[in-house]
């Protein structure tokens, strides 16, 4: 429980952001420390914040804690799940295999998982796109799974197969986001490649780009000391605590998907993400036409686009200009990163407070300097 003087404090800072953060003459980095600050002493941000202009850093703190139980401080080295901001980097394997003529985009994906034989006309492509139709894996394995197991992919697909569960809808005639896409597509690289997924993305993108802090971690499938490692937590309000998400009931899929890739699993820092932003407008690790692909929005048949590239949600804005954009949320952690390409700004936020406040639209419009409204 707060003292004092913490409550004196998180007031004042309210009030300095409510009437001060966009005043005339104030820098954006003491705009940004203002309302980050006032977030944090409000228990609304915990985590880490890297931002640049052109691969420069102008802005990097860390928040809170990376271990209650042990008080270990956050620093810009420490290591997060990134959830959903995974997917990239799936869509990333799948392009790199393409350019090694191991696959083609518009193969269907029964050609590497012939035991989805209902779902024979979804393309590799759809997947990316989220234009499959599957439905969540996630709800069905919470009605069918032995949660006293960690499932892994082939436990997915297992279930799929003999389950069947209906399509949403044809390939390629609607958009709905899907973990289970995502999900497919690693088994997809795991099959074309002959190598563990993990592995793969270690050999074709974290080393060749020295992220010497990212890796796929199966943390209760398969522990093992990690260190600098931010431990996600819940604030649960009835005990004034914050716990593990394998401690809270509702969120005990932790466990038992835990063994799940491709849709999320990705651990990774703030600095090793900018390295990635970085490789992301050169030809180091696909040629610059399969970039440009990467972050196309995805065509419908009927012609109207869609709305995401390849492991990207994709934004035109008058403002900020093209903008490529991914969140992530899973028990303990909410990440994001973004990256305006046309004028070269990349905000990275990791989180490791499953109930924090995201602010990723407040830190935009500080680093553009436009005034809150």
């Amino acid at each position: 429980m707060r003292n004092r003087f913490d409550k004196v404090k998180t007031i004042f800072s309210c009030l300095l952001l409510i009437f001060g953060y966009f005043s005339f003459g104030q820098s954006r980095i003491q705009k940004m420390d203002l309302l980050l600050d006032s977030l944090y002493a409000q228990q609304k941000f915990n985590g880490n914040i890297l931002i640049a202009e052109k691969g420069e850093i102008i802005y990097n703190r860390s928040y809170g804690l990376a271990n209650e139980t042990t008080k270990e401080k956050l620093n810009p080295n420490s290591v997060f799940e990134l959830a959903s901001c995974s997917k990239q980097f799936t869509a990333m394997g799948i392009v790199i295999l393409k350019e090694k003529g191991k696959l083609n985009l518009d193969d269907k994906i029964t050609k590497y998982i012939p035991e989805l034989a209902n779902y024979k006309e979804i393309s590799v492509r759809n997947l990316l796109h989220h234009t499959g139709g599957l439905p969540d894996y996630m709800p069905i394995m919470d009605t069918v799974w032995d949660k006293s197991k960690i499932a892994t992919n082939r436990d997915v697909i297992e279930v799929f197969s003999k389950y069947n569960p209906k399509a949403l809808f044809a390939p390629n005639s609607k958009h709905e986001y899907s973990n289970t896409g995502y999900t497919l597509l690693a088994t997809i690289i795991e099959r074309s490649s002959g190598q563990p997924y993990a592995e793969f993305l270690e050999e074709n993108i974290f080393k060749p780009l020295k992220m010497k802090n990212s890796f796929i971690y199966n943390r209760r499938l398969s522990p093992k000391k990690v260190k600098n490692y931010a431990l996600g937590y819940l604030y649960i309000k009835s005990q004034n605590k914050y716990i593990l998400p394998d401690d809270y009931e509702k969120t005990k899929m932790v466990f038992w998907l835990d063994g799940v890739v491709g849709d999320g699993t990705v651990n990774s820092t703030v600095i090793d993400l900018l390295k990635w932003d970085r490789a992301l407008y050169t030809p180091q690790l696909v040629s610059n036409e399969s970039l440009k692909e990467i972050f196309a929005n995805g065509i419908l048949n009927d012609g109207s686009v869609g709305k995401h590239g390849f492991g990207w949600r994709m934004m035109d804005t008058k403002e900020f200009g093209r903008i490529a954009r991914h969140s992530g949320g899973w028990p303990g952690y909410m990440t994001y990163i973004e990256r305006d390409t046309d004028f070269d700004k990349t905000i990275i936020i990791l989180q490791n407070h499953y109930n924090a406040t995201m602010p990723s639209e407040e830190i935009r419009k500080i680093l553009y300097e436009i005034e809150k409204k």
